[in-house]
């Protein structure tokens, strides 16, 4: 196993909860739950000839893709290439993280447009894309990440951080073939609520959030993912700002955990939750998604 299922009894105590765990995947060794699916797609597509990737980033996924191709580049006579596309608008940490990565075969480019440069570099029949959005192979990578919540006594409802959807739609596909009734509950942004704006309607209000990954207006697995919520028993909800300091505040006095803004948004969803009158007679898991 990569990362842990940690129980959390005072936070449990704390929101009035029978058991409450948290799956840390911010302790992934490539950084993030990206690294649960990006190494995945790049074995995938190298096993098929290609050896030149390209990915259109707000952070981790790049930050996965980048740790997993040096290592890779380490290791092997074949070198592989990448290259990342950043927005003007980049977490400057991560972006730090992305240059320090760098090297002749991991090229790093600043754009004000980085989605449509990658359209640019996809013109190239030999560069092939690890964009997770509109690619089913990514959900290969979170199977074992939902095998893995399986192990959790009485698992009743997931909370997950959501831009694109694919560890949503992944995790509940995965849920149902092992027979699992697990809730699956997306958390977006007031910036960004394609998914969660379907449900929280009063929370979904414009403006801008402390949350950066959570960039996917688009959402081309919307559908699916709306589909899966729902029969899960799920739903979706819109966190603002101030309830995601707050959750990041609680976790921090109940677990001694500095956890970034964009995983907070598991907690606050939550949180949200509760205070909606929801309420589990099982276990309840928040997805810490990366730093």
């Amino acid at each position: 196993m990569l990362t842990w299922n940690e129980k959390q009894p005072k936070l449990a105590e704390k929101l009035g909860l029978q058991n409450l765990y948290f799956k840390r995947e911010d302790l992934h060794p490539y950084g993030s739950h990206k690294g649960r699916s990006i190494p995945k797609m790049i074995d995938n597509y190298e096993s098929r000839g290609y050896r030149h990737f390209a990915i259109s980033s707000s952070g981790n996924a790049a930050i996965a893709a980048a740790l997993y191709i040096g290592e890779r580049n380490t290791l092997g006579e074949k070198k592989i290439f990448l290259d990342v596309l950043i927005g003007n608008k980049v977490n400057k940490i991560k972006k730090r993280n992305l240059q320090e990565l760098s090297d002749e075969y991991i090229r790093v480019e600043q754009t004000m447009r980085p989605l449509q440069k990658l359209f640019e570099y996809l013109k190239i029949p030999s560069v092939k894309s690890l964009r997770q959005s509109t690619d089913d192979t990514a959900l290969r990578g979170y199977y074992e990440l939902a095998r893995e919540l399986c192990e959790i006594p009485d698992l009743n409802s997931v909370f997950i951080p959501t831009s694109s959807g694919t560890t949503a739609e992944a995790l509940g596909e995965q849920f149902a073939k092992l027979g699992k009734n697990i809730e699956i509950h997306a958390i977006q942004t007031t910036a960004c609520h394609p998914i969660s704006g379907d449900f929280d309607k009063n929370g979904s209000v414009n403006s801008p959030s402390i949350a950066d990954a959570i960039v996917d207006k688009i959402v081309h697995r919307k559908e699916k993912v709306l589909e899966i919520i729902r029969k899960s028993g799920g739903r979706g909800w819109t966190a603002n700002d101030n309830e995601i300091r707050s959750a990041q505040k609680v976790v921090k006095e109940c677990s001694g955990l500095d956890i970034s803004a964009n995983s907070a948004l598991s907690v606050a969803g939550l949180i949200k939750a509760k205070k909606s009158g929801k309420n589990w007679t099982g276990s309840v898991l928040c997805l810490i998604t990366g730093k």
